[in-house]
């Protein structure tokens, strides 16, 4: 009998050990007198996101209109205390005005599993700040004139391929679509490769890019187990072998430079600039550069770059598609400014198609691509007007998806209404209510460049093909819970027709 007692007093001990552990945080809000919901033990206020019954943008704009009058909601992923800034002002003061105490975005690098992890987007501000500033001359509208014959080639690679797929009468499953385009746009932009996608069913640049953004079992337990236990993911990267994805593109990135080098080859991209910094270590203080840092580096861009602006792109088509009218007043400005080149595709032509432009800013006000940002606090911070202060390492979120859908701000947020961008409407509005790119030292750095390959490829599909809703397409919308970035789940099919001139 006394046994038993015993197993059953060391079970109570333990359980009420883990209970304090996943607890003990919870008055960590209260105490700075910050609102929000009530978490549980084991999940914080996440469960729904932990099992993906819903997506983070969902989840967030939820919070973000039941705590719709707080300029701060204080919630728990897990244990861990998260800041969900909601007020204009005060996302302004972390992204602009006191940008260096949030310079670092606070996701881990585990540079041991993923040794191409160290890249722009996650790195802390100390290695960050002398990358951005030697890479962001690839970035400037110089050098993306320079790249536009090469965008504008891909362009009419990506006509040739519609044309067979129009030829097909099938509906068209326009993420693919689009990511086919958009990846060899980034491989020929940034690193002078080829990649294929869009003539090679079997390329192997579009094969990475689908397994970087696999939603499946194997991806989701790695996700997880660097969230909940770093300890056991950083020994992980000791006995795992390393990636497909890592050796694949360490490898492309390593010969293309050896390639490069040994043939004196110069062009106006990516990996020319990672060649400058092999040459020129010493412009990077305190920085080991690394062949696998570099290639961490041509990584970012190529992942981001094709994922991003290709959802985008779909989910323009997507909206026009609902609205034929929006598309009918669209495709003529298309054809009216390619009718004043013999047909001729011109880089200044772009940037002066005024209403490409508002369908395109109101379709990253529904869709922004991540629907949140993320930020950690560097060193102790009181915000400005109130009587909170933070500690050092905390968490913030601010959430993109769910500030661009208040109605409070854009009156009837689900609509789809281009003229919400036109200068009058945009200067009424605080800048920080939209927010697709980030803002502040830490925005996007290939914004520039995502626009420019986005907008000409929905110019080649839209000046002589009619997009129509299908019977497979998705009505309503519905955003995968799965995904990391803001996609649709299943994909967007629609029918894709050929018009006469």
């Amino acid at each position: 009998m006394a046994s038993y007692i015993e197993i059953f007093c060391g079970i109570a001990v333990i359980f009420l050990a883990l209970y304090y552990y996943f607890t003990s945080t919870f008055d960590f809000w209260k105490i700075r007198g910050v609102n929000g919901p009530r978490p549980i033990p084991v999940f914080g206020n996440i469960r729904d996101l932990m099992l993906t019954r819903t997506s983070a943008a969902d989840f967030l704009r939820k919070l973000y209109e039941e705590y719709r009058n707080e300029p701060m909601v204080g919630i728990f992923t897990r244990r861990t205390p998260i800041l969900v800034l909601q007020d204009p002002y005060l996302i302004k003061d972390v992204l602009i005005r006191d940008f260096s105490k949030f310079a670092d975005r606070g996701f881990p690098v585990h540079e041991k599993m993923e040794p191409l992890s160290p890249h722009l987007f996650n790195l802390e501000a100390e290695r960050w700040r002398p990358l951005r500033t030697r890479l962001s001359p690839v970035f400037t509208s110089g050098k993306l004139k320079e790249m536009f014959p090469l965008i504008l080639e891909c362009s009419e690679h990506l006509e040739e391929y519609l044309e067979k797929l129009v030829a097909k009468g099938e509906p068209v499953e326009c993420r693919e679509l689009t990511a086919k385009y958009t990846t060899d746009v980034i491989g020929s932009c940034a690193f002078g490769i080829e990649t294929n996608a869009l003539s090679d069913k079997e390329s192997e640049f579009r094969r990475m890019g689908r397994m970087v953004f696999a939603v499946n079992f194997y991806q989701i337990l790695r996700f997880r187990i660097r969230q909940a236990m770093p300890w056991l993911y950083n020994l992980l990267g000791y006995v795992l072998p390393p990636t497909e994805i890592t050796t694949f593109f360490t490898k492309v990135i390593v010969d293309t430079m050896k390639y490069r080098n040994e043939n004196n080859i110069v062009r106006p991209d990516f990996v020319n600039m990672l060649l400058e910094l092999k040459k020129h270590p010493d412009k990077l203080e305190n920085i080991k550069l690394t062949d696998t840092l570099l290639t961490a580096q041509a990584f970012v861009f190529f992942v981001a770059g094709f994922e991003t602006s290709s959802t985008t792109m779909s989910n323009v088509l997507y909206e026009l598609a609902l609205h034929p009218e929006v598309q009918d007043k669209l495709r003529q400005e298309i054809r009216e400014h390619c009718a004043k080149n013999n047909g001729e595709l011109k880089y200044e032509q772009v940037k002066d198609m005024t209403y490409l432009d508002l369908v395109f800013r109101e379709t990253l006000r529904k869709y922004p691509a991540g629907p949140l940002l993320m930020r950690k606090s560097m060193c102790d911070y009181t915000f400005d007007g109130t009587k909170v202060t933070i500690p050092k390492k905390t968490f913030l979120w601010i959430p993109i998806f769910a500030i661009q859908r208040d109605s409070n701000v854009y009156p009837n947020p689900d609509a789809f209404i281009p003229e919400r961008f036109t200068d009058d409407a945009v200067a009424a509005r605080h800048p920080m209510h939209y927010l697709p790119f980030g803002d502040g030292p830490r925005n996007c750095i290939g914004a520039r460049f995502a626009v420019y390959q986005s907008k000409v490829g929905l110019i080649k599909i839209l000046r002589n093909h009619n997009i129509d809703v299908c019977e497979k397409t998705m009505i309503p919308y519905v955003i995968d819970p799965a995904a990391f970035l803001l996609a649709p789940k299943g994909g967007i099919y629609l029918k894709i027709t050929k018009m006469e001139n």
